[in-house]
């Protein structure tokens, strides 16, 4: 299994709507199209309005790679630096836990 969680910070509340837009869009060609991808949630953070947080499963490295390739996740990462004023990213691995086969 592989995985990250990513921070990240719109510019503004305009911004955040456009953001938000564009991920759902992203999420539903995900669902539609990525068997490998275990779990790709995308969570607003209280009392943050600006501030959003992923958290992305993946079967392994080659399902991540092929989450990267596809069209859909091209579109995201050429579009979301127009939005973002920040990106932090941890790239994760499992140690235990329920439904994650570890």
């Amino acid at each position: 299994m592989f995985g990250l969680c990513v921070r990240f910070t719109c510019k503004d509340e305009a911004s955040a709507g456009a953001y938000d837009r564009l991920v759902a869009e992203t999420v539903e060609a995900i669902k539609a199209g990525e068997p490998g991808t275990l779990v790709y949630a995308s969570h607003l953070v209280e009392g943050q309005p600006l501030q959003r947080i992923f958290y992305e499963l993946y079967r392994d490295k080659a399902a991540f790679e092929a989450h990267e390739a596809a069209p859909h996740t091209r579109r995201y990462l050429a579009e979301r630096g127009r939005y973002l004023a920040s990106t932090e990213v941890d790239w994760l691995t499992l140690q235990t836990g329920k439904g994650t086969g570890g």
